[in-house]
């Protein structure tokens, strides 16, 4: 049995014939009992429910798939399985859900291949094993499982505003009726029939709606500025490429509803009057890009894209076009050379692509998660938006989290929320761990010390306290976390992914990378000179972060010393420590770690000294051995030889 993923002829038909021709207005009885079968309010036979998506298939998702295909088989049920996206709860991948006639649907965690039997016997038969028990959705009709918490509930949920995330985890992703069962397509409708071109961009204008890629530009003016200008054709491109390290927002949310993002991006060409539409997404990504492109050929199939949609006279193609992974392409300018088939090199602005962008057409770029803001704020209104948020940052943000926290997740927050609720939602820092700080925005991002986390989220009032809001990607930092090497690997990063076309960054980049990484090692000598040189270079650094700002082409280069110069601040005392005591507090610099015998585990057995290739190891045959610390490199061979545990480092 193979799980239920497309829409059957006769449902295609009854959907276009009966509900699409009265999306715009109020639906008629016929409509809405059409659509109320896609909602799955109440269900004739058992349906399962698998959420597949990048995150659940390293937790197994499709190993669990198998075994429930295989159990129904065996069983001869007449069952049906059903993908759906995420809920955001990724550490309790792969989630499964069921939903018996006249029960409520009920989710459970962690549901490996090996638990899919005991899982199904037990539902079946009316029992809910608590121990993989998640959440269950409420119903007025519908008779609930007994001491299982609602979704509504549970602080995970409660303490968010899903608005773009509100069918994510909910509907199967490849059926686009199901979108359109809870509310896809509607603003779509209601905008063709309703609103000129003129009219949307003002209306996204009075929203307040702003970039939410890390710049934080107001996206009415930038749609106004390309309308404005005088051109037989114009580009949309929505930019779903998502190249920050840890960052997984637009992926899950394009794997869990890639319709919202197929009727945003709509909306956006339209409002802009694009004919053309381009996606540029990331060639690794591969079940994000089947799931877009399915959504686009179904959009296609129920006559939303194309030609005459809707018979409002507006046209609108939408291409995929594939990128290498650049992380300079996350620029609009070096995203636009790459769509031209050239390097993904930032361009001097002016002009901008308003002006002249791909192909030398007004172009406008906007990412994943600014489009899909679109559907609601038209189908809603502008005075609902702004109710969200706080007076400078309207509406919601998305967040990523991983890290050292206890659990991985993906969410949605009111803006005006203090930081704190992002490290609430992902549950803190393993138990015996302390929290050192929160990470926001990827490598042009800053570290978040504890007592910055009641700063509310938002792009002026985080801006205020020199913190940029960045794209979402979050990572949570604990004890075990060195501050040098993360702002090195930060460093690391922004120097390879530099396209190199300014001196500045190209150069800049490096030179900073050389003084972190000659801080995070070993002297060759304890002269006095080496400890100043190394106290020197960090004095360049602050330097050299200026010369980046002020003078590189790009974001990448101007942003890249935010970081560097944050950790400076926030955590002096370990950048301290290892430029004069040449000691890493979390041990993870391994070039500073000292290593240690301890003579009551030795047994003399002179495995460890052998080994050791600097000879640092001395003593006598069956008695305890001892490192000279001057002569240690810091291998930790001698640490992987010992079968006795006797060798330590600090």
């Amino acid at each position: 049995m193979k799980p239920v993923l497309f829409y059957k002829e006769p449902e295609k038909e009854q959907v276009i014939n009966e509900v699409i021709p009265y999306l715009h207005d109020d639906l008629p009885d016929s409509a809405s009992k059409v659509l109320s079968a896609f909602r799955n309010d109440r269900v004739k036979i058992p349906i399962v429910y698998v959420g597949l998506t990048t995150s659940s298939e390293v937790g197994g998702a499709r190993k669990t798939i198998e075994a429930i295909e295989k159990y129904i088989d065996e069983n001869e049920l007449d069952a049906k399985l059903v993908i759906v996206g995420s809920h955001g709860l990724c550490s309790y991948e792969p989630i499964v859900e069921v939903q018996l006639p006249g029960k409520t649907r009920v989710a459970f965690g962690k549901v490996t291949e090996n638990a899919v039997p005991p899982l199904l016997d037990g539902i079946f038969n009316g029992y809910a094993l608590p121990e993989l028990s998640l959440f269950q959705y409420s119903s007025d009709i519908l008779e609930p499982w007994a001491h299982i918490p609602l979704r509504d509930e549970l602080p995970f949920f409660a303490n968010q505003q899903r608005v773009l995330l509100k069918n994510a985890g909910i509907i199967n992703p490849e059926n686009i009726i199901e979108y359109i069962a809870y509310g896809g397509y509607r603003a779509l409708a209601k905008t063709l029939r309703k609103y000129t071109s003129d009219t949307v961009c003002r209306l996204v204008e009075e929203s307040e709606l702003r970039g939410r890629g890390g710049g934080g530009f107001l996206t009415g003016k930038k749609w106004r500025a390309a309308l404005e200008v005088p051109a037989n054709e114009r580009i949309l491109i929505c930019n779903a490429d998502e190249s920050d390290p840890g960052a997984f927002m637009d992926r899950l949310l394009i794997e869990s509803d890639p319709q919202r993002v197929i009727e945003g991006i709509i909306l956006s060409a339209y409002a802009i009057g694009a004919s053309k539409a381009l996606i540029y997404i990331r060639n690794l990504y591969s079940l994000t890009t089947h799931r877009i492109e399915e959504a686009i050929r179904q959009a296609y199939d129920f006559g939303l894209l194309g030609y005459n949609i809707l018979d409002s006279g507006y046209s609108l193609d939408i291409v995929i076009r594939k990128g290498p992974g650049a992380y300079v392409c996350g620029e609009e300018t070096a995203l636009i050379k790459s769509l031209e088939g050239k390097r993904g090199m930032p361009s001097i602005k002016p002009p901008f692509p308003t002006e002249h962008g791909y192909d030398g057409k007004p172009t406008v770029v906007n990412n994943v998660e600014t489009i899909a803001n679109i559907p609601d704020i038209l189908l809603n209104g502008v005075e609902w938006f702004t109710a969200l948020g706080t007076e400078k940052s309207k509406g919601t943000k998305m967040f990523s989290v991983s890290g050292k926290s206890n659990e991985t997740c993906f969410i949605e927050v009111e803006m005006g929320k203090p930081l704190s609720v992002i490290y609430d939602l992902a549950n803190g820092v393993k138990s015996g761990r302390t929290f050192k700080a929160l990470h926001l925005g990827g490598p042009s991002g800053v570290p978040v010390t504890p007592e910055e986390l009641e700063f509310p989220i938002g792009f002026e009032e985080l801006q205020e306290h020199g913190i940029p809001l960045g794209s979402g990607g979050v990572q949570i930092l604990d004890d075990t976390v060195c501050m040098v090497d993360l702002t090195k690997y930060f460093m690391h990063f922004i120097r390879n992914e530099s396209c190199g076309k300014c001196i500045p960054c190209r150069e800049g980049s490096n030179r900073m990378y050389k003084i972190l990484d000659n801080i995070s090692r070993r002297p060759y000598s304890n002269e006095s000179h080496n400890t100043l040189e190394r106290f020197k270079g960090v004095i360049q650094l602050e330097t050299l972060a200026e010369v980046m700002r002020d003078t590189s082409l790009c974001g990448l280069g101007q942003t890249a010393s935010k970081p560097l110069l944050k950790a400076l601040k926030s955590f002096r005392d370990e950048f301290e420590e290892h430029i004069f005591d040449r000691k890493c507090r979390a041990s993870v610099c391994r070039d500073l770690r000292t290593f240690y015998i301890d003579v009551d585990k030795c047994t003399g057995c002179t495995a460890c000294a052998r080994k050791c290739p600097t000879k640092a190891i001395f003593g006598t045959p069956r008695s305890p051995y001892f490192v000279v610390e001057e002569k240690c490199i810091g291998c930790g061979i001698c640490m992987d030889t010992c079968k006795f545990s006797a060798v330590y480092f600090k």
